[in-house]
C-alpha cells in the first residue's frame, strides 16, 4: 500500500516524546499499519485519533494478547525492564539479562560464555525494536518506558512473581511499614537514621545496589541465613515463617530467619510468610534477571538420518490417495445409512464404532476422517426433525474432481482447521466424554500450532524426519506465553497439539516416513498448486482386475473411478491396502441384479475388464443366481407372492421360518401376506430365497439404494483467534482516519477552548458569517457537526460555497469534498497560521 508519511522528527530529542501518542504521531504511516497489522484488536472500531489509539494501546486486554506473540527472548526484555523503574537505558537491560562481566554468577544461573554475551549484544536491538514495534515499549534507547499494562503484567511481586522469580522491590515490600520499624532496619544494617520514612527506604535501597556494601554485610551473616537465602534467590521469592511480622532487632535475633529480618535481607509480606526483596535478589543472582538467558531460536535436531525425497514423497502420495478413497468409502457408506446425531450435538459411541468396523481402523482414527469430512464441508447433519449426519451437495461435487484436487480440498481444510478430532473420547470439565463431531473439539490454538510445525519440517533438509520432541523446543521458544492449558498430566495443550498435528499429517500424506512431503511444502507456501504438484506423483488408476476361481478378483492398484463403483456393485470388499480383494458372494451378485443388471451384462462386464478368462465357477454362481432371481414376484396386497411354479410356492409355505408373514393361498401360483412388501421381500432373503419386486403392471421394479444428501450447506467457520489480521485497503482508510481526526484534535486554535477535545460552540448567524468571510478569504476552518444518527466529531475543512443551508467545503478527514448541513454545525473556529 502507498504510504503518506506523518510528521518527521528532525533530530532526536535527549528527552525524547513526552508520551506514547506523541512518539505514534511521529511514526509514518507505513510504521503505523505495521502496528496496526500486528495487533488487529486496535481497529475494533477504528480510533478517532492518536491519543484514542494510545489508550488503546494501554489497555490489559489488548497488551497481553500482544504479550502472547513474543518470542522468548522478547519477552525476556520485557521481562528485564519491568523489574527496572522507567527510563532505564539499553545497556542496564543488557546487564540484567548477562550480569555485568565483572561480577561472578551465581552457580544456579547457566554459565554464559563471551560468544553468548555476543549474541545477546546482536539479538537485543531487534527485540527492542519489535516492542517499539508493537507499542509496548516507547521512549529513546536512554529512557526506555514500558507502556502501564504491560509493566502491571509483567512487574514481579511476591504473589506472582512470574517467569523470572523474583519478588517485589524493597519499597512495595515495606508499603504500610512504621517509620518506627524502618528506623529499626537501618539501625540493624549498620545504616545511619534518616528524617523520614521516604528517606529510609532510599537508604535501604541503596544499600542492597550497592554491590560492595551489600557484600559486606552479606560477609556477617551465618552460614544457615546464606542458605535460606540461597533457597529463594531464584524464587519462588517467599517463605512460611510464624509470626513474621514481629519487629525483630539484630539485638535480638536468634535464628538465621531473625537476623535477615531484622536488617531488611528479608521482609513480611503478611503475619505469616516473608518475601525476599527484588535488590537482595539480583545482587545474589549476580545482577541477572533470568536463570537461563535465549537470545537465538533454538533449532530442530531430528536423531532419525534423512530418507530419500522421492520415497519420501511417493508414500506420502500413497497415503494421499488412501486418505481420499477413505473419506469417500466412509460418506457413501453414511449416505445409505445415515446415524443419528445426538441431542447435545455430535455422534454417538455406537456409530464411532460402527464407522470404524467399517473402514478397518481404530475409533481414534475413524473420529479423524469423520472430523476432515466435516471441516471440508463434505459432511453435516441434515436439519430433520429426527436429525442425521449425511453428505452434503458439495460431496457430490467433491466426488467430480480427480484424486490430487480432492486431496488439495482436504489438505486445505485441515490446515486451518481449528478442529481437535484427537480430543474425541477425553472427559470434559464434567468428567462427559467428548463426542466425535461434537461442539467441544473446537481449540483456537489448534491452526497456529499446526502450521508452525510443519513450517519447522520444511525448514529441515527434503526428506528429514522429526518427532514432536524434537520440534517442541523451538516451537516453545517461538510463543512461550502460547501453550495452551496444562491438563492432569502436566503437558501443556501445545505439547499435545503438535504430537497430533505429526500423527495426522501421516495419515493424510502431508508428510511420509516423518518428513514433509512435496505437496505440503506447496500448500504451505503458496507457491505452487498443491493438486498439480501431487498428481504426477499418485499411482495411475487400472482399468483391469485378475479374475480368480476361487470366486475373487484382485485389484493390483487403485482403479477408474467408474469401475470400483461397478464391481462394488457385485462384490464385496473383503481386504484393502496395495491391492484391493473383491469377494462374488450370491447376496453381492444378487445386489447387481436388483439394480437392474442381467446375467449378460454380469459376464460382459468381467470379460471387459479382467485379466484372466472368466473363472467357470463364478460363471456357474452369475447364471445361478440369474436362474432364481425374480421367479417368486411380491406385489402390495398387503403384499402377494405370486410364482409360475406351484411347487416353490408350496415349499414357502411349508418353510417354518415363514410364520411371522401369516402366508395364505390364494391360487396354486399366488400367496398372500399381511406383511408390508419390503418386510416380505427381505424375509425371504434372509430364508435363502430370491424374490424380485413388482409393479401393479407385473413388470420387475428395478431397485437402487437411495443415498442420503443434507440441504446445501457450509463449511464450519474455524473459531477466530482474536480479530482477523487487516488488508492493506482497510489499514490505508483506518490510517487515513485517525491522522484526519488527529489534526482535528491537535489543531492549534486562536481561541482555544478549555477542553481541546470538547466541540466548538458559536451561535448561528456567528457560524454563517465566519463560514460565508472564509469563503471569501480562503481560509481553513474548525468545526463540530452532528450527523443523521446524532454521533459528534471535528472537521478541518476548507470552505468553497455556502447556500441554501449547506456549506460545501473541502473535508480533510474524509479526504473528499463534502456537502454540510448548517443546522448540524455546531460551531467554528479559526485555526492559528
Amino acid at each position: 500500500m502507498t504510504t503518506q508519511q506523518g510528521p518527521q522528527r528532525r533530530g532526536r530529542s535527549t528527552t525524547g516524546p513526552r508520551t506514547l501518542a506523541e512518539e505514534l504521531r511521529a511514526r509514518p504511516d507505513d510504521a503505523l499499519a505495521a502496528l496496526l497489522r500486528s495487533r488487529p484488536d486496535l481497529l475494533n472500531p477504528v480510533p478517532g485519533d492518536l491519543t484514542q489509539l494510545s489508550a488503546r494501546l494501554s489497555s490489559r486486554a489488548s497488551a497481553l494478547r500482544a504479550l502472547e506473540r513474543l518470542d522468548r527472548f522478547t519477552l525476556q526484555v520485557a521481562e528485564a525492564l519491568a523489574t527496572t523503574p522507567d527510563g532505564t537505558s539499553v545497556t542496564t537491560v543488557r546487564f540484567l539479562l548477562t550480569g555485568p562481566a565483572k561480577v561472578k554468577p551465581h552457580p544456579g544461573a547457566t554459565p554464559l560464555t563471551p560468544a553468548d554475551r555476543s549474541a545477546v549484544a546482536a539479538a537485543l536491538p531487534r527485540a527492542i525494536a519489535t516492542l517499539r514495534d508493537r507499542a509496548l515499549l516507547w521512549g529513546p534507547d536512554n529512557g526506555l518506558r514500558l507502556v502501564l499494562a504491560v509493566r502491571e503484567a509483567l512487574a514481579p511481586t511476591a504473589a506472582n512473581p512470574g517467569r523470572t522469580g523474583l519478588g517485589p522491590t524493597l519499597a512495595d515490600a515495606t508499603a504500610g511499614t512504621s517509620p518506627a520499624r524502618l528506623q529499626q532496619l537501618l539501625a540493624s544494617a549498620g545504616r545511619p537514621a534518616t528524617a523520614d520514612p521516604v528517606t529510609a527506604v532510599a537508604a535501604l535501597t541503596e544499600l542492597l545496589t550497592d554491590r560492595t556494601r551489600c557484600a559486606a554485610l552479606l560477609d556477617t551473616a551465618p552460614e544457615p541465613a546464606l542458605r535460606l537465602l540461597d533457597r529463594l534467590v531464584w524464587g519462588p521469592p517467599t517463605g512460611t515463617v510464624p509470626d513474621a511480622a514481629r519487629p525483630v532487632t539484630a539485638e535480638d535475633a536468634q535464628s538465621p530467619v531473625e537476623w535477615l529480618l531484622a536488617r531488611g535481607l528479608l521482609l513480611p509480606t503478611s503475619p505469616g510468610s516473608v518475601v525476599l526483596p527484588r535488590e537482595l535478589a539480583l545482587h545474589l543472582r549476580g545482577g541477572r534477571t533470568h536463570r537461563t538467558v535465549e537470545p537465538v531460536q533454538p533449532e530442530p535436531a531430528p536423531a532419525a538420518a534423512p530418507r530419500d525425497p522421492q520415497a519420501v514423497d511417493g508414500a506420502a502420495a500413497g497415503q494421499a490417495h488412501t486418505a481420499v478413497k477413505t473419506v469417500e468409502e466412509l460418506l457413501d457408506g453414511w449416505g445409505l445409512t445415515p446415524p443419528l446425531t445426538l441431542r447435545a450435538g455430535g455422534l454417538g459411541v455406537r456409530d464411532l464404532k460402527r464407522a470404524a468396523q467399517a473402514l478397518e481402523t481404530t475409533e481414534q482414527q475413524a473420529a479423524f476422517w469423520l472430523e476432515l469430512a466435516y471441516t471440508a464441508g463434505l459432511l453435516a447433519p441434515d436439519g430433520e426433525v429426527d436429525e442425521r449426519w449425511a453428505p452434503t451437495p458439495g460431496y457430490d461435487t467433491w466426488l467430480q474432481l480427480d484424486t490430487a484436487e480432492r486431496w488439495s480440498v482436504l489438505a486445505t481444510a485441515w490446515l486451518a482447521a481449528t478442529r481437535v478430532p484427537a480430543l474425541a473420547g477425553s472427559p470434559d470439565g464434567k468428567g462427559k466424554a467428548r463426542a466425535a463431531l461434537g461442539p467441544e473439539l473446537d481449540r483456537t490454538l489448534a491452526p497456529a500450532v499446526r502450521r508452525a510445525a510443519l513450517a519447522l519440517l520444511a525448514e529441515l533438509p527434503p526428506g528429514t524426519p522429526a518427532t514432536a520432541e524434537d520440534l517442541l523446543p523451538t516451537l516453545r521458544w517461538q510463543r512461550p506465553l502460547r501453550g495452551g492449558p496444562t491438563g492432569q498430566d502436566g503437558r501443556e495443550l501445545r505439547d499435545d497439539l503438535t504430537a497430533w498435528t505429526l500423527d495426522e499429517a501421516e495419515l493424510l500424506g502431508v508428510t511420509g516416513r516423518g518428513a514433509l512431503a512435496a505437496p505440503a511444502r506447496a500448500l504451505l507456501t503458496a507457491e505452487a498448486d498443491p493438486a498439480e504438484v501431487l498428481a504426477p506423483l499418485l499411482p495411475q488408476p487400472l482399468d483391469h482386475v485378475i479374475l480368480q476361481p476361487d470366486l475373487t478378483a484382485i485389484a493390483p492398484g487403485p482403479l477408474l473411478t467408474p469401475l470400483a463403483h461397478a464391481l462394488a456393485l457385485c462384490a464385496d470388499i473383503e481386504s484393502k491396502g496395495g491391492a484391493t480383494v473383491y469377494r462374488f458372494t450370491p447376496a453381492s451378485v444378487r445386489r447387481a441384479l436388483d439394480a437392474g443388471r442381467t446375467a449378460a451384462d454380469l459376464r460382459a462386464f468381467l470379460e471387459q475388464h479382467s485379466r484372466t478368462p472368466v473363472p467357470q465357477p463364478l460363471a456357474y454362481l452369475i447364471d445361478d443366481v440369474a436362474r432364481r432371481h425374480g421367479i417368486l414376484r411380491v406385489g402390495a396386497a398387503s403384499s402377494y407372492l405370486r410364482c409360475d411354479d406351484p411347487s416353490l410356492l408350496n415349499e414357502v409355505l411349508a418353510d417354518r421360518r415363514s410364520a411371522d408373514l401369516r402366508l395364505r393361498l390364494l391360487a396354486p401360483t399366488v400367496l398372500a401376506s399381511q406383511a408390508a412388501p419390503d418386510v416380505l421381500l427381505a424375509a425371504l432373503r434372509t430364508m435363502g430365497y430370491a424374490p424380485a419386486a413388482e409393479s401393479a403392471e407385473g413388470d420387475v421394479l428395478i431397485t437402487r439404494p437411495d443415498s442420503h444428501r443434507t440441504p446445501p450447506r457450509t463449511a464450519p467457520a474455524p473459531v477466530p483467534d482474536g480479530p482477523p489480521t487487516p488488508d492493506d485497503t482497510l489499514l490505508a482508510a483506518a490510517i487515513k482516519a485517525i491522522r484526519a481526526g488527529d489534526r482535528a484534535a491537535t489543531a492549534a486554535r486562536r481561541e482555544p477552548t478549555p477542553d481541546p477535545l470538547r466541540l466548538p460552540r458559536t451561535a448561528a448567524a456567528e457560524t454563517l458569517a465566519a463560514l460565508q468571510t472564509a469563503v471569501l478569504l480562503g481560509e481553513r476552518m474548525w468545526i463540530g457537526y452532528l450527523n443523521a444518527e446524532g454521533i459528534a466529531s471535528q472537521r478541518i475543512i476548507d470552505p468553497v460555497k455556502v447556500e441554501g443551508g449547506f456549506v460545501t467545503a473541502f473535508d480533510h478527514h474524509a479526504d473528499e469534498l463534502r456537502t454540510f448541513a448548517l443546522h448540524r454545525i455546531t460551531g467554528v473556529a479559526e485555526l492559528q497560521e
